[in-house]
């Protein structure tokens, strides 16, 4: 059988990924596709359990080091109950936010030792890397607008959202940096423009990964 495919959806606050990623496994059912949509921190009922703690802010007094643990425990929960499953049975992953998340929330704007980050992520994720991630790039100012809109009248920001414009800043540049440095895996998309276009260029970026792989696919599984 013909492994799967595990797409993340990275980027700041306010940018869409939790719209695009519902619409594109939208069209994939729609053609067909087994498609697993996930989320971090969460996916898994160990994760799930993580996530309240994290984005409520309890771990914060204890520093960034204690959240990027809790992030990886919960990440490592979510791939071997979850992701590693879904995709050895050639289901489709997306996932909303994963290891990116960690590299440039806590390694970046935390302030973390990258040896200390890069063993924690090894760790973690145990050799299941993103075959693509969509970064969604968006001005923080916009993205910020846009969360408070979401979250609707008499909801505060969570642990991450309530942090300054600078911060918010520097993880867009640290997202960017991933890009640049990891063409094969990343993908920049313009999360300024209107949801539809959005829509269109993710649907369009996937579906010709998609395509690309079909010949290899084809190969592996052809009778000899």
């Amino acid at each position: 059988m013909a492994r799967g495919f595990f797409i993340t959806f990275e980027g700041g606050e306010g940018a869409g990924k939790s719209t695009q990623i519902e619409r594109l496994a939208g069209k994939m059912r729609a053609k067909k596709y087994d498609v697993l949509v996930t989320r971090e921190p969460g996916g898994s009922p160990g994760a799930e359990a993580v996530r309240h703690v994290l984005l409520s802010g309890a771990a914060e007094p204890f520093g960034p080091k204690m959240e990027a643990l809790l992030f990886a425990a919960a990440r490592s929960d979510h791939v071997e109950q979850v992701i590693r499953p879904a995709v050895e049975r050639s289901s489709i992953v997306l996932c909303d936010r994963f290891l990116d998340s960690s590299r440039v929330y806590q390694g970046v704007t935390g302030g973390l030792d990258p040896v200390f980050m890069e063993t924690l992520e090894q760790v973690a994720i145990n050799g299941m890397m993103p075959d693509m991630t969509l970064i969604f790039d968006i001005d923080p100012t916009e993205g910020l607008r846009r969360a408070t809109v979401r979250r609707g009248a008499g909801a505060g920001p969570d642990r991450f959202e309530k942090e300054t414009l600078a911060i918010h800043q520097a993880r867009r540049e640290a997202f960017l940096a991933i890009a640049a440095a990891e063409p094969e895996r990343c993908v920049v998309i313009d999360a300024s423009a209107a949801p539809d276009a959005v829509e269109n260029v993710v649907t369009a970026t996937v579906f010709a990964a998609l395509e690309a792989r079909a010949p290899m696919r084809n190969r592996q599984t052809a009778p000899a």
